[in-house]
């Protein structure tokens, strides 16, 4: 396997720093893991149950339990060498290879989600570098969509489509890279999800939650790269759709005041 051990090296040799490390990670990603690590510790702990996270149309539109809205996505099993190996790779450095196994479905299978969740620091640390209102728009319609779509697949835990989503996004955005899975065959960074998917599907688990991101990313990166390419061309009055407002700019610290241009 190849979990960045070589970048780890370096570090280990002059002592790790646990807090540097940590503040070195982009702040949504941050956030995003952290937000994980405690909802995941308090289940462990017993402070919380798994029950009040999941995601139920009627216990949040009917009852008001809109914090549900916010735990699905940050629930990814219980506290375990899965889970940690899910953390892991939310926070991990950049790789170019996808190698990994676990000898029996089930760990293969959280491979699988483990793969994903990494690109959320991936994406904030290159397609989105100084773009940071941009990356928690791409958040913000990605929870949006898939929240609307949930109630009709009877989907409970929406974190693996989310970072299914990155996954897709990123593919999309690195298209030269070459990548392995298991060692077997290489293929472009854009076939990613497409490879984990037909690997789901070999284990015998649902592919819905995948579907679901990638039928978000797709959607995303139409409106968010192509749409704007298009509108350019043909000269249509509306040329992007998943701008940040100025309020999530101004909150992200990437606000700019227009230019104002001043005449003699």
């Amino acid at each position: 396997m190849d979990f960045g051990g070589a970048a780890m090296g370096g570090a280990g040799d002059a002592g790790f720093d646990f807090m540097s490390w940590y503040m070195d990670i982009p702040v949504i990603s941050r956030l995003y893991f952290t937000g994980a690590f405690l909802t995941t510790a308090g289940c462990a702990l017993d402070i919380i149950s798994p029950f009040s996270l999941y995601f139920n149309f009627d216990l949040i539109f009917h009852q008001g339990q809109l914090w549900r809205l916010i735990t699905t996505y940050l629930f990814f099993g219980m506290f375990s060498i899965d889970f940690l190996f899910h953390m892991y790779f939310l926070v991990s450095l950049f790789v170019t290879a996808v190698d990994e196994f676990l000898p029996c479905n089930e760990g293969a299978y959280y491979l699988l989600n483990i793969v994903q969740v990494r690109y959320c620091r991936m994406l904030e640390e290159g397609d989105f570098r100084g773009r940071t209102a941009h990356f928690v728009m791409m958040i913000i319609f990605g929870v949006t969509f898939m929240t609307a779509v949930a109630p009709f697949v009877s989907v409970h835990f929406l974190g693996s489509s989310l970072s299914f989503m990155m996954v897709y996004v990123w593919g999309r955005r690195n298209e030269d890279m070459r990548m392995s899975f298991l060692g077997v065959f290489t293929f472009n960074a854009p076939y990613l999800p497409w490879v984990m998917l037909a690997f789901s599907m070999l284990l015998g688990h649902s592919v819905t939650i995948d579907a679901i991101g990638i039928l978000v990313g797709h959607t995303y990166y139409f409106l968010e790269y192509v749409y704007p390419a298009v509108a350019e061309i043909r000269g249509w009055k509306r040329k992007t759709i998943l701008e940040p407002p100025r309020v999530l700019h101004w909150i992200c610290g990437t606000y700019q005041e227009p230019a104002h241009l001043h005449q003699d």
